[in-house]
């Protein structure tokens, strides 16, 4: 079981260089460790993109780290967000893992005080080592995913 969370910076890095350490110090504030820059794999013309420019951080949790991000995510994070009325259970996949977007980073208390001109989003992935999506469904009500009802 890990929790993998990526954000992608873009390719606009070139314009804001700053916007990568920002990324990395904010994500550090809400996870409690210090993310990986990822490189591009190829360079893409039409996004201005060069091999091996970094384009995004990835932080993978696990152990007590992640059941501390975990609870704040599911008690204190989605409470807070406007709108919200529960995961869908559709976006488990067959494998048994869920992947949420977050869309504003600011929905975690880590973050309030923070002038909000530079909000990013970023992805959640939670890995598990289910065999089926019912297998995996069970494990999430389990741990308290607040699933639409």
């Amino acid at each position: 079981l890990k929790v993998v969370v990526n954000a992608g910076v873009g390719s606009g890095i070139k314009k804001d260089p700053k916007r990568l350490e920002l990324v990395k110090d904010r994500l550090t504030k809400i996870l409690g460790q210090k993310p990986a820059t990822r490189a591009s794999k190829k360079s893409i013309a039409g996004f201005k993109l060069r091999l091996g420019e970094p384009i995004g951080v990835v932080v993978t949790l696990r152990g007590k780290r992640m059941y501390a991000f975990l609870d704040k995510l599911f008690n204190v994070a989605f409470p807070r967000t406007k709108d919200f009325r529960g995961i869908k259970r559709s976006i488990v996949d067959n494998i048994g893992n869920l992947t949420l977007g977050i869309k504003e980073h600011t929905i975690f208390p880590e973050t309030h005080d923070e002038e909000l001109r530079d909000v990013f989003g970023f992805a959640i992935t939670i890995v598990t080592t289910a065999k089926s999506k019912e297998e995996a469904l069970a494990f999430f009500e389990n741990i308290g995913v607040p699933f639409a009802s």
